[in-house]
């Protein structure tokens, strides 16, 4: 799921949340039919169905789940598989 706070990657079992702080700044966030994170160029695309290589800074283990907050501002961070296309 991808919104104007950020997005939700899931890994096996794990939730994880990356805050829109937490995504490069280059990246802006745009509404539409499907809500995504696009660069300035628009070479790279964060939307729902992408492959994203993120690194997990914070957990939170709850009674039935576990929750992750993830970044991708980081060197070899970031989308490895885009289902638009745009790699």
């Amino acid at each position: 799921m991808v919104n104007k706070m950020g997005f939700f990657a899931e890994a096996g079992p794990v939730q994880i949340f990356v805050s829109n702080h937490l995504i490069p700044d280059d990246m802006e966030f745009q509404s539409g039919d499907v809500p995504n994170y696009t660069t300035s160029d628009g070479s790279v695309k964060i939307q729902k169905e992408s492959e994203v290589r993120l690194k997990i800074i914070g957990t939170r283990v709850d009674a039935t789940e576990i929750f992750c907050i993830g970044t991708i501002k980081d060197d070899f961070l970031g989308v490895i598989s885009d289902p638009g296309g745009a790699l």
